[in-house]
C-alpha cells in the first residue's frame, strides 16, 4: 500500500522581488502569511501502519521554517529573489537528504496563489 503524507507549516516574513519588471507593484517591499504543504509519499510499513511519523517531517523541516519566519527574505542566503518558486526549491534543498520520501513542497502565498515544487 503507498501513501502521501502532507504536514503543513506557516511563516510570516517580507520581500521584494528585485526582478519584477519595472513598475511592478512586487518589486516593492511588502509581506506574506505564507504556508508551507510538505508531501511524503511512500509504502505503508506494514507493522507500524504509517509511511513515517509526522514527528520526523516536523523535525527536517522546523529549522528551515523557523530561519525564515519574520525575516526580510532578500536579506537570507541563497534566496536573494524569493518567488514562490525559489522559496519552495530553496526549503527542497534543505530537506530533502533529510526526508528521502520528499514528492513535493507547495508554497502559498495567499489563499489563491501557490507553486508546487517536485525537485530537479
Amino acid at each position: 500500500m503507498r501513501a502521501e503524507l502532507v504536514r503543513t507549516f506557516e511563516f510570516d516574513a517580507a520581500h521584494s522581488l528585485p526582478a519584477a519588471p519595472d513598475g511592478h507593484k512586487c518589486r516593492r517591499m511588502h509581506g506574506h502569511s505564507y504556508q508551507v504543504d510538505i508531501h511524503v509519499a511512500g509504502e505503508v510499513d506494514a507493522e507500524a501502519g504509517w509511511v513515517m511519523d509526522f514527528d520526523v517531517i516536523g523535525s527536517a523541516v522546523r529549522p528551515v521554517i523557523d530561519a525564515l519566519d519574520h525575516r526580510c527574505l532578500n536579506e537570507v542566503p541563497d534566496l536573494p529573489n524569493s518567488t514562490a518558486e525559489m522559496i519552495a526549491r530553496y526549503i527542497w534543498e534543505r530537506i530533502a537528504d533529510k526526508l528521502p520520501e520528499l514528492s513535493a513542497v507547495v508554497v502559498w502565498e495567499s489563499d489563491r496563489s501557490r507553486c508546487i515544487y517536485r525537485g530537479g
